[in-house]
């Protein structure tokens, strides 16, 4: 039997937190709720956490710098609970690595259906081979810093890499010698972002091959593994 997977709730409302927490916990979930960052930590050091909710709009720490935080040392999934009006923030969410957002006044049936595709989508993506990545990559001639996210060439040059283009690199890097279909490459690099097309991913791999490849049109570091998806062909050694 699969464990119950383990939601945490994270809202300053104790009108929204608790209801929500009961409803969600009578759908088979194992839930957990923090009235702010300081709860949530303790909770996250403390139990696994299968996903987050999250409200943006709290006092002292918001939603976007936990989120970050989260992000930061895990691949917890976050969905983010957002004003109606905050469009921006919904936009930061994401690019900073949130896995979809759920707009106030919400129904607790449709976060409920947004928290399964989320678990979902997670379950269904391959994990990270190393346990604890490191925060520099080297394959092929190039060197990936994580933490600074700079690409630089044997030359010592950097390259710039967009948004899109680092964390697709990323997602690649992190699962070498694995095919990853467009919709799971969709899931680690965008979540619910502005391009939700498989061609968006197309789109990426040929930006990013135009800077890694010795011959973008003959690829050796980044294959096409036809009615597959990508592959990182490259070996990875942490440093």
């Amino acid at each position: 039997m699969e464990p119950t997977p383990h939601i945490l709730i994270v809202d300053d409302s104790a009108d929204i937190r608790e209801p929500l927490g009961k409803y969600i916990g009578k759908k088979g979930f194992r839930v957990s709720t923090a009235a702010g960052g300081a709860e949530m930590r303790k909770l996250l050091k403390t139990n696994v956490v299968d996903l987050v909710v999250l409200d943006i709009m709290m006092p002292g720490e918001d939603g976007l710098a936990l989120c970050r935080m989260i992000r930061e040392s895990s691949d917890t999934p976050v969905i983010l609970l957002t004003a109606v009006a905050e469009e921006t923030d919904r936009i930061v969410g994401l690019e900073i690595g949130a896995d979809d957002y759920v707009t106030k006044p919400f129904s607790p049936r449709e976060l409920l259906a947004r928290i399964r595709a989320v678990l979902r989508r997670a379950q269904s993506v391959p994990a990270n081979r190393e346990p604890a990545p490191g925060k520099r990559y080297r394959f092929d001639r190039w060197l990936l810093d994580m933490s600074r996210r700079e690409l630089t060439g044997e030359d010592g040059v950097a390259v710039p890499l967009s948004t899109g283009e680092f964390r697709l690199l990323a997602a690649l890097i992190k699962r070498p010698h694995i095919v990853l279909s467009r919709d799971q490459l969709l899931d680690l690099t965008a979540g619910r972002a502005s391009e939700p097309f498989e061609r968006s991913i197309d789109n990426q791999v040929s930006r990013l091959r135009k800077k890694i490849e010795r011959d973008p049109k003959n690829a050796t570091i980044v294959k096409t593994v036809w009615g597959g998806g990508y592959l990182l062909a490259a070996d990875v050694k942490e440093e």
